[in-house]
């Protein structure tokens, strides 16, 4: 110890230096964002001493939740992430309860999220989007986790329709919805599930029939998030029912709010997720511009298959960080609250359920930054991406039931926090394909 500081105080800063010098575990506080990796030195006074320094991990910090973390991070995106969490708190936290009550969020937070660069970050730039990676985009999702606000459906518009059209539109589509859906002017949605048809998109029987160059559009959705609000719906129809498969004949379509025949059906009343609207579509001899249809013809089934792995991964790493939000919302309370004549946290079987789930969560959260840090080089497959979201969601789902056990009767008032992460973690392995499929995913990619 007595070397280190000594070689300390000749290369690093006389602030950083004392800190050291008062710690005798070497570490950095966590608001640095640095910490002590590796300092070599014989000891010679004119040695050229060369300092390693790397950004702490979850498992390492104060809290779960702690900005300047991770080492897939850099400082940029922690200025990002300051940002991102003022607005949740500012913009959201104040107004949710009263969005929970009416079912829906307001069109303004969509106008201010849009004002704060904090929709379509992950689209280039010249498409009209902000132009920042993926992992910038993955703050956006794993801050609303970390608000407890479920409501606002920023990532399913930003990070699953954005980028279809992106991708696969042309540039008359997407000079026409990109730049709107940046600014948070139009809200978009997808609309996949049928009531007959969830996680098999081969079972899909809305269809569209050619009408000249134009189409002609029936059929009806279900369980479509943003569905209530969305002025722009990319839409899955058939459009060749004598296709050797259902997934030869699909194809997708931009449906826009007004048009006649499109009709939005009822606010779904949900068990969790209560101020997200999520409504029915239905879809009567609706008229399609040839304009409407995204990317090729019959080519909708190869789009969605290329677009589920992100899908995916955006379930997984916010079911990851919701993780974290309550483990770090139960350690708070039972250091607060009291029984036996002394705080929760002193019982053992308490110590020992925190110490699992934080042991559970990180393991995790190293997984999901791998996976991250994966499709932000463009490498993730849909194997890894399916492994992500089974194994993120059902933890999720056991940390939120030990949590709320923890809070006891009180864990089961919806005045409470950890009552509304537990119904909102409730629906994460069914959709985005339920986790049963996702494993026979994995598995044939085992067996094969």
């Amino acid at each position: 110890m007595a070397a280190l500081r000594t070689v300390l105080s000749r290369v690093v800063s006389r602030h950083t230096a004392a800190i050291l010098a008062a710690s005798s575990s070497c570490r950095l506080p966590v608001s640095s964002s640095v910490l002590l990796h590796r300092c070599r030195s014989t000891g010679a006074p004119d040695e050229d001493v060369t300092l390693e320094f790397f950004r702490p991990e979850t498992s390492s910090v104060p809290s779960l939740m702690d900005i300047g973390t991770r080492r897939i991070f850099t400082e940029d995106h922690d200025i990002f992430r300051t940002s991102a969490r003022r607005f949740w708190a500012e913009e959201v936290v104040p107004h949710h309860a009263k969005w929970e009550k009416e079912g829906q969020v307001s069109r303004e937070v969509w106008l201010k999220a849009g004002e704060q660069g904090l929709l379509g970050v992950n689209t280039a730039e010249e498409l009209g989007g902000i132009g920042a990676d993926l992992l910038s985009a993955a703050i956006g999702w794993e801050e609303q986790s970390y608000s407890n606000c479920s409501g606002p459906g920023f990532a399913l518009h930003s990070d699953i329709v954005m980028p279809y059209i992106a991708k696969y539109g042309s540039p008359g589509q997407q000079e026409k919805y990109l730049p709107d859906m940046t600014a948070g002017r139009k809200i978009g949605a997808i609309a996949m599930t049928e009531p007959g048809a969830g996680s098999d998109l081969q079972g899909v029987r809305t269809n569209a029939k050619k009408d000249g160059e134009d189409w002609i559009l029936n059929g009806s959705k279900v369980f479509i998030t943003n569905g209530w609000m969305a002025d722009v719906i990319i839409v899955v129809a058939i459009t060749n029912t004598q296709a050797k498969s259902a997934a030869h004949g699909i194809s997708l379509f931009l449906v826009e709010e007004g048009m006649p025949g499109f009709k939005k059906g009822r606010k779904l009343e949900k068990i969790g997720m209560k101020a997200q609207d999520t409504a029915e579509l239905f879809f009567d001899d609706v008229h399609l511009p040839a304009s409407a249809l995204l990317g090729q013809e019959n080519k909708g089934f190869i789009y969605l298959m290329q677009e589920l792995p992100q899908e995916r991964l955006i379930i997984a790493d916010m079911a990851i960080a919701s993780s974290e939000f309550m483990f770090e919302e139960t350690r708070n309370y039972v250091k607060e609250r009291k029984a036996f004549g002394k705080t929760v946290s002193r019982l053992q079987t308490i110590q020992h359920k925190l110490a699992e789930m934080k042991t559970d969560i990180c393991v995790g959260r190293a997984f999901l930054d791998q996976c991250l840090e994966l499709h932000n080089q463009g490498r993730l497959d849909s194997n890894t991406a399916s492994m992500a979201k089974f194994w993120a969601s059902d933890l999720q789902n056991r940390v939120a039931t030990q949590c709320l056990q923890m809070h006891g009767g009180w864990g089961y008032m919806w005045e409470y926090p950890i009552a509304k992460a537990f119904v909102d973690s409730r629906v994460q392995p069914i959709y985005g394909g339920s986790n049963e499929i996702t494993k026979e995913l994995i598995a044939r990619h085992i067996v094969s």
